[in-house]
């Protein structure tokens, strides 16, 4: 029966690859990507579910089903709330909807929970962690100096050229009778921007719509330099976890049972 996830599992790793691809190189995945995936993946998966059913699984399949159902929503109000770009939270609800079950058995086992989506987000945000990480150590190469934790989630670009750059400005800008003012914006406030959508520069604003931003990007030329938080697509992670899972596992699962011993 897991078997039958194998083909969907395959689809997604062609599109979610793809989809990185398009979200670097455009900043925006369409939502037609998706449609060869899940004509490939609907099907199985229902295929799937049917023989859960059939097999007398159906308490499996209830289990599976609602936690597909339960997750899908829980990503729909990431996206909502702005915690989660839109091709972001569309890859994790098929993926809840379409491989609800490992497709194959992963190096480190299957986890007590067993649904495949939650292994990927798992995956994900502890791939993830490495970015801050690598941040700080390319800030110190370069000899950035900023306040903590900036140095862990931006780096500086030059004004002139910050529209060609990815991220959104972590800095704001003003001017005093001729004098350029300028600070960081705080995390509490980037937070809030974040969730709510509003007084947070993108890059990809400043490439889109200069005109509209001609009085920032006039302070930010005049800056020199500015800092911005790094904008690397969170489907990006997502890919990797999804790879990871699909191979190994649970990260968190196999280093808990290498921590005790198992």
């Amino acid at each position: 029966m897991i078997s039958l996830l194998i083909i969907p599992a395959m689809a997604f790793t062609v599109t979610l690859c793809y989809a990185s691809l398009l979200d670097i190189r455009k900043r925006r995945v369409p939502f037609r990507t998706w449609y060869p995936m899940l004509a490939v993946s609907i099907p199985f998966s229902a295929f799937f579910y049917g023989f859960l059913v059939i097999g007398d699984e159906f308490t499996i399949a209830m289990y599976l089903a609602a936690m597909a159902i339960v997750f899908s929503l829980v990503f729909y109000l990431f996206a909502y709330f702005n915690l989660f770009g839109g091709a972001d939270a569309w890859a994790l609800i098929f993926l809840s909807l379409c491989i609800p079950a490992f497709p194959l058995i992963p190096i480190f086992g299957v986890p007590p929970h067993a649904f495949f989506p939650f292994s990927v987000l798992i995956n994900a945000v502890l791939l993830n962690l490495f970015t801050p990480v690598a941040i700080y150590f390319y800030n110190i190469k370069k000899g950035n100096n900023a306040p903590f934790p900036y140095l862990f989630i931006a780096y500086p670009v030059e004004g002139t050229q910050i529209s060609e750059s990815n991220g959104y400005v972590m800095e704001e800008f003003g001017e005093d009778n001729g004098v350029l003012i300028r600070r960081f914006i705080g995390i509490g406030e980037a937070i809030r921007g974040m969730v709510t959508g509003k007084g947070r520069i993108y890059t990809l604003d400043l490439r889109r719509n200069p005109e509209k931003y001609r009085k920032e990007r006039e302070l930010m030329e005049k800056a020199g330099r500015v800092w911005i938080a790094y904008g690397v697509p969170f489907i990006i992670p997502i890919t990797a976890g999804f790879v990871t899972a699909l191979l190994f596992g649970d990260i968190f699962f196999g280093l808990l049972k290498v921590v005790n011993g198992v």
